[in-house]
C-alpha cells in the first residue's frame, strides 16, 4: 500500500500520538483522506516498527456482532476483554476495540445513525473533529493514560531558554502565541493537548487552529500544520494565561495551588476532551484496564509543585512574542533548568 503523502490519501501509516506508535490503516478513500490531512507533516514510515496501537477503517459497513456481549450502556457492550462503541462520541464510526499485552488493536467501520450522517454532510467541520478524536485521538489518549499519562488541556513549547507549560481555558489566546513561537524558530508538541506523566508532555498530532488561511472551522478559525513539531518536551514552568481588557500584558508569580486548579479546570472545560471522559470510562469498565477516571488533578499538582508556577495576563491583542511576555514580571523564567529542552522520542 502507498505511504502518506501530502495532499495524498492515507492507505497505511504511523506516527507517534502522545507517546504511543499508532498504525493506521485505512483503505477507504474519503476516511483516508481526512486522516492523511489531519497529520500533515507528522506520517512515518510502517516498517519504523511495532505499534502500540493499531487502527483498521474497514470498508465493510455492517454492524459488529455483539449477540452474546454484556451490555454496558446502550451503546457500548462488553466480551472477553473486547469492548464495542456504537456511534463512537457521535462521529458516525462503530469501534471494536481490543487490548491485548503490550497494544491496542481498534477495528473501525462507518455506520452512522440518521442524525450523524446528515451532520457529516452538512457540518463538515464537526465531523472531522469527531472522526479524527475517535481514530486518532482517544484511543492513543486512553492507551496511553494505561501507562500513566493523562491528558491536559495544555501547550509545551520552547520559548527562549526555558520550556513553558501554558494552560488556560480553549479562546484565551494559546494558539495565536504557540504559532508566533514556532514561526520564530520555536519548537512545541501540540497545539492544545498533551498526554503527561508529570514531568514529560507528550504532544498530540493535530493542526493549529487559528485566524487565517487554511481549513475552515469553528469561530472563524482556519487549520494549518503545526510547524516546528516535536513529539515529546519537559516543561521547567508552568504559566497560566489570562485575558484581561485594554492593559499591558504582565506576568506574575501563582500560587501552585492556584496553579494546578487552573490546570484542572481548563482541562475539564475544554472542548476537545468533552467526550473523551465516558470515552475512557467505558473502555476501563469494559476491559478492566486503565483508570476509570484519569488523575488529571493529581498529575495537575505533581506539576504545579515541582515548576514555578506563572499567571500571565494577556492584553486584547499582544504584539510581543512569548520570550518576551515572560521577561516581562519573571526573569527568572528565562534561566532554563537542566533537561528542560526538546527531546525527541526515538523509535526503535
Amino acid at each position: 500500500m502507498r505511504q502518506p503523502v501530502l495532499g495524498g490519501f492515507l492507505m497505511r501509516g504511523a506516527l507517534v500520538q502522545v507517546g504511543e506508535r499508532l498504525l493506521v490503516d485505512c483503505p477507504v478513500t474519503g476516511v483516508s483522506k481526512l486522516l492523511s490531512e489531519a497529520c500533515l507533516g507528522a506520517w512515518l514510515p510502517t516498517a519504523a516498527g511495532p505499534a502500540d496501537v493499531e487502527v483498521v477503517v474497514q470498508p465493510d459497513s455492517t454492524p459488529f456482532d455483539v449477540r452474546g456481549w454484556e451490555p454496558l450502556t446502550r451503546s457500548a457492550f462488553r466480551h472477553d476483554g473486547s469492548v464495542v462503541m456504537r456511534n463512537a462520541c457521535a462521529s458516525g464510526f462503530d469501534l471494536l476495540m481490543r487490548p491485548e499485552p503490550d497494544r491496542l488493536l481498534v477495528e473501525a467501520r462507518w455506520q452512522p445513525p440518521a442524525p450523524e450522517r446528515l451532520a457529516a454532510l452538512v457540518l463538515r467541520s464537526r465531523f472531522h473533529l469527531l472522526a479524527r478524536a475517535a481514530l486518532l485521538h482517544y484511543p492513543a489518549l486512553w492507551w496511553a493514560g494505561c501507562h500513566g499519562r493523562v491528558p491536559l488541556h495544555a501547550a509545551a513549547l520552547t520559548a527562549g531558554s526555558t520550556v513553558p507549560l501554558l494552560a488556560g481555558p480553549g479562546g484565551i489566546g494559546t494558539s495565536t502565541l504557540l504559532l508566533g513561537a514556532v514561526n520564530a524558530g520555536e519548537h512545541a508538541c501540540s497545539d492544545n493537548l498533551v498526554a503527561c506523566d508529570g514531568r514529560d508532555a507528550y504532544g498530540l498530532v493535530e493542526p493549529v487552529r487559528v485566524a487565517g488561511s487554511g481549513r475552515r472551522m469553528a469561530y472563524g478559525r482556519s487549520e494549518r500544520p503545526l510547524p516546528g513539531r516535536v513529539d515529546v518536551l519537559r516543561p521547567d514552568t508552568l504559566v497560566v494565561l489570562r485575558r484581561q481588557n485594554g492593559a499591558r500584558p504582565k506576568v506574575r508569580p501563582l500560587d501552585p495551588e492556584r496553579a494546578a486548579e487552573s490546570l484542572t479546570a481548563g482541562t475539564y472545560v475544554a472542548g476537545e476532551l468533552r467526550r473523551y471522559w465516558s470515552f475512557a470510562a467505558t473502555l476501563a469498565l469494559g476491559t478492566g484496564r486503565g483508570p476509570v477516571h484519569p488523575p488529571v488533578a493529581e498529575v495537575a499538582r505533581t506539576i504545579s509543585r515541582r515548576l514555578p508556577a506563572y499567571e500571565l495576563m494577556l492584553g486584547d491583542r499582544p504584539s510581543e512574542g512569548l520570550a518576551e511576555l515572560l521577561r516581562l514580571g519573571a526573569p527568572d523564567t528565562q534561566q532554563g533548568h537542566a533537561g528542560g529542552r526538546a527531546m525527541r522520542r526515538r523509535l526503535p
